[in-house]
């Protein structure tokens, strides 16, 4: 895990908007992860170079005794390097999201993943020499992620005298403080990567993009959501703009029912936040949000998570105590997701004691799975009454990773109304009675 390091003295915060603040990450620059859909990479399959991101002039809160002096600016290096990588992304009219969660992370205890690689656009020569690089940035701990696409400035854009350093990997003129100078043109972002909701429950999935503003402006963007699991794939809603038929609005195709992204928001905020009704365990997966917009594309993944509580209950609520060798109590564990639970049966006699696990006589069913994919099961305990004296609480205890705590539910061995010590004299009585009575009548017969 890579750390974030902000030239930043003291957290900031309250209501008081202040310019010029620098962030500088420590990145891994990924040689073979780039391309249309994205930098990250690992594995055996891709070489990684130490370097650094630069994030000019982010926006940061400060209270009312804060200021502009203690915020400190990013210092280029005394002496360029051409081995440095070294990510400049000047101000520009492209706004990166939740830039104050980047800011703070730091102070947050927060980590900041960053991996930068080499950016096609689409149509474009694949082996001319590199001008778009595309970092994946990921804030640990809920925060945002984005995809930003940079686009390397050139000589003109930098001013008018020639570049000092070519950098040695890349081949790119660098400035004169040796960075490569870029700036952003176009982020893709999420600030919910993972989700978790009940069956039934309705889902909001994260996600969002940032342009340049385009002469004449662009329309709404093309948009797929498509659905990952256990290795398969389904489209959920796709949306494109005829350029024939700009007029008429997008295109939107829904490949399950309910599914939903608002085209106004799309285009007037970028916000293209998929919309899940009436969640079923089906819909359980990776969510990958893809946006493209001109000859740019790149995308998010949020992960949804869906859970069910199980019902548990038990076929008795007290056993009563009679004569019976051994009795039996079930405990049903109803429509719950995902599969793992444990069900576990414990006794206890007293407060003052501590419950001892049941490990004999128990066993359990096979899992049922439900049409809305959800699950049952249902645990069994046969135990001689002989061993548990009454008063004697049995207790079927239940976990599973939908429930807050364990889920208990209890049966109480008891005697039998109006019985105790008179019953059982009772009882002895009437079996020394009918024992002498049959003894009398016998020997009576012999005479």
């Amino acid at each position: 895990m890579l750390q974030l390091g902000l030239f930043i003295i003291g957290c900031l915060s309250s209501s008081h908007a202040l310019e010029g603040a620098d962030v500088v990450l420590s990145c891994s620059f990924v040689e073979e992860g780039g391309g249309m859909m994205g930098g990250a990479g690992g594995g055996a399959l891709f070489s990684r170079t130490p370097a650094t991101l630069v994030l000019r002039d982010l926006p940061v809160v400060s209270d009312e005794d804060a200021s502009l002096d203690s915020v400190t600016p990013f210092n280029p290096p005394e002496s360029p390097n051409a081995d440095d990588l070294i990510f400049e992304v000047k101000g520009s009219s492209v706004e990166l999201p939740d830039a104050e969660v980047i800011l703070h992370a730091d102070c947050n205890e927060q980590e900041v993943t960053c991996e930068i690689s080499h950016y096609i656009p689409r149509g474009a020569d694949p082996h001319a020499p590199p001008t778009h690089f595309i970092a994946s940035l990921q804030v640990e701990g809920g925060g945002v992620s984005m995809s930003l696409v940079m686009q390397v400035l050139t000589s003109a854009d930098t001013g008018p005298e020639a570049p000092p350093l070519m950098q040695s990997k890349l081949q790119i003129p660098l400035s004169q403080s040796g960075t490569l100078l870029t700036e952003a043109v176009f982020v893709v972002f999420s600030r919910a990567r993972s989700l978790t909701v009940p069956v039934g429950g309705d889902a909001q999935l994260d996600c969002g993009f940032r342009r340049q503003q385009a002469t004449p402006p662009e329309g709404v963007p093309g948009l797929e959501w498509r659905l990952q699991h256990r290795g398969s794939g389904r489209r959920i809603l796709d949306m494109k703009t005829n350029e024939e038929e700009v007029e008429a609005g997008p295109q939107v195709t829904v490949g399950r029912e309910g599914a939903s992204v608002d085209p106004v928001l799309a285009l007037e905020e970028g916000n293209v936040t998929l919309s899940l009704p009436r969640l079923r365990v089906a819909d359980e997966g990776t969510y990958i949000c893809t946006v493209t917009s001109g000859v740019f594309q790149t995308q998010q993944i949020v992960q949804l998570n869906i859970i069910q509580p199980p019902k548990v209950s038990l076929s008795e609520e007290r056993t009563v105590y009679l004569n019976e060798p051994a009795q039996k109590l079930s405990c049903h564990c109803k429509s719950y997701y995902p599969l793992d639970v444990k069900v576990e049966w414990l006794s206890i006699i007293s407060l003052e004691e501590e419950p001892e696990e049941i490990k004999e006589g128990m066993s359990l069913s096979s899992h049922r799975q439900h049409a809305d994919g959800t699950f049952s099961v249902s645990s069994h305990l046969t135990f001689p009454l002989a061993r548990y004296a009454p008063g004697t609480t049995v207790t079927c205890r239940v976990t599973h990773q939908a429930l807050p705590d364990t889920a208990d539910v209890s049966s109480r061995v008891l005697e039998p109304e109006g019985t105790g010590v008179d019953f059982y004299s009772v009882v002895i009585t009437v079996l020394v009675v009918t024992v002498g009575t049959a003894i009398f009548y016998q020997v009576m017969g012999a005479n």
